[in-house]
């Protein structure tokens, strides 16, 4: 399963199912919060390692950097490297429900 896949499966599944939504927004506050979001994605049916994450967010990054004028040390700095582990929790948290 590519890592795309995966994070577009955990997503669907954690929108239905409010405790595993929980259970990723947490991970934030753990010591290890990608190492934990990876078991917890590999548990609910979704496998997830820390570096094919790492990496996927960087391979990225750098094919849209090489598509803009030319790629190489001259191109221009674009908006943040892709971080999909934080970009995947700022989605979670759209469909946080307000506390009561």
């Amino acid at each position: 399963m590519e890592v795309w896949e995966a994070l577009d499966g955990l997503k669907k599944k954690a929108m239905a199912d409010r405790c595993l939504r929980q259970e990723l927004l947490n991970t934030k506050e753990g010591t290890n919060p990608l190492s934990t979001f990876c078991r917890i994605s590999t548990e609910a049916g979704f496998p997830l390692y820390e570096m094919d994450l790492l990496s996927y967010g960087e391979d990225s990054y750098a094919a849209m950097r090489r598509s803009t004028n030319g790629g190489g040390e001259n191109s221009p700095m674009l908006e943040g490297e892709d971080d999909y582990y934080e970009l995947f929790l700022t989605e979670l948290l759209k469909y946080q429900e307000p506390e009561k």
